[in-house]
């Protein structure tokens, strides 16, 4: 972990301007990589830059970032939760069903919110009134989830959904800008307070650095980690509402796979996956850089493979980079 400067050390060190602090984080590593991918995308491009399809490339991360939002909390709380596309699909299941029987669209929103809350607080609490590993359960509440979504659905789909549920995923609420991005960015800077500003993200960073120590200070931790298992299963809930209503149909395979993609995001983020670091911003501009970078890619008709290849070397060289050059540092001043 690194040292935290005062202001008095950061003032005698010359080199450690605010601007050169800013550009040497992470978060600004990050924001300059984005950049380039940017920049790239349009010269490989002649459509990246039409307003109409950088609205469509949102649609491509805009679920996903929802959830890593909340996930980031609770992986630098030392927990994480993989069964969020699970969640997404049992949330799905329930409001297909809901649909067919001919509920309206208010409701069938609360249903889907509804289920992932319960799903996140189920998780929730068999981690914390058992002490079991996160890890381990909600890989078998995963399991539980999607199994009990094939059980329902078989190999059907359901898509009896109500005109106006439509507007959730497809709609858009100025020009350009969809209702799923504007609800992204309140959501992001929410998240961002939450973390950064107020006591509950104070806490988050004590339980995260030492869950022994922020207990005999008088920190609920078993009650924190609750709350930040069931925010992350309500955001689930509302990102299946989001896809539900731009897919316009239930399958037993939605969101498959969008666990890892999640914790993706919020590694690259700069969220440590042993918990007790890691930022709002970081994680924001993670989720964009891969948005931009599987825009990019099909937009250049990359197959769906190679796409893969491509964005798990990005990660591998994005996350080593800072690492290896830390290291030559260190070896030099040795």
């Amino acid at each position: 972990m690194s040292k935290i400067l005062t202001s008095e050390e950061i003032q005698q060190t010359p080199t450690a301007t605010p601007f050169f602090q800013r550009l040497l984080c992470w978060e600004g590593f990050l924001l300059a990589v984005t950049l380039a991918v940017f920049v790239v995308n349009a010269l490989a491009s002649p459509y990246f830059l039409n307003i109409w399809n950088l609205s469509d490339a949102t649609f491509n991360f805009t679920e996903k970032a929802i959830i890593v939002l909340p996930m980031a909390m609770l992986i630098i709380a030392r927990e994480i939760d993989l069964s969020v596309a699970s969640t997404i699909a049992l949330s799905s299941t329930a409001m297909g069903f809901c649909a067919a029987a001919g509920v309206d669209t208010p409701l069938l929103v609360c249903v889907g919110l509804g289920v992932g809350l319960l799903c996140g607080l189920f998780n929730g609490l068999l981690v914390t009134r058992f002490n079991l590993s996160s890890i381990v359960i909600t890989i078998g509440t995963m399991s539980l989830y999607r199994g009990i979504t094939y059980i329902l659905l078989g190999d059907k789909a359901l898509n009896q959904y109500p005109e106006s549920f439509a507007w959730f995923g497809q709609g858009y609420v100025w020009g350009a800008l969809s209702f799923e991005f504007a609800l992204f960015l309140l959501l992001a800077a929410l998240f961002v307070f939450l973390l950064h500003r107020t006591n509950f993200g104070r806490r988050t960073y004590a339980i995260g650095n030492n869950p022994t120590a922020a207990w005999f200070s008088g920190i609920n931790v078993k009650r924190h980690n609750l709350l930040l298992f069931a925010l992350v299963g309500l955001m689930a809930g509302l990102a299946s509402v989001l896809l539900t209503s731009r897919l316009g149909s239930t399958r037993p395979t939605i969101a498959m796979g969008w666990e890892l993609a999640v914790v993706t995001m919020a590694v690259l983020g700069g969220v440590n996956i042993l918990g007790g670091a890691g930022s709002m911003p970081g994680v924001i501009i993670a989720a964009f850089l891969m948005g931009l970078v599987t825009f990019g890619l099909s937009l250049l008709n990359v197959p769906g493979i190679v796409m893969s290849i491509i964005i798990g070397a990005m990660l591998i060289v994005v996350i080593s980079l800072p690492i290896i050059t830390r290291r030559v540092m260190q070896r030099r001043r040795i």
